[in-house]
């Protein structure tokens, strides 16, 4: 087990959550493309929405792809204008 597996296994204990439910792949790439296309601090505080939005039951079934999608989509509309990442 690595470092990363460990610490999610150790987490999701602490939190009561069931770490086959936790897709870690799937937020790592969101997060990456969140911190590439708009701002690294924008990576964490997507992540956060989308886990309140999956505790509250409002998260569309592909709020993944959707969130990635748009951190893409704002790459491209603002790449001619300085950012403050």
């Amino acid at each position: 087990m690595n470092v990363l597996e460990e610490w999610t296994a150790q987490v999701c204990r602490e939190l009561g959550i069931d770490p086959a439910r936790v897709d870690r792949t799937a937020v790592l790439d969101l997060t990456r493309d969140v911190a590439h296309g708009v701002a690294r601090p924008a990576a964490p505080l997507t992540a956060y929405l989308m886990g309140l939005a999956q505790g509250a039951g409002t998260a569309p079934p592909d709020v993944v792809e959707r969130l990635s999608r748009m951190a893409k989509e704002w790459a491209e509309a603002t790449a001619d204008r300085p950012g403050d990442s």
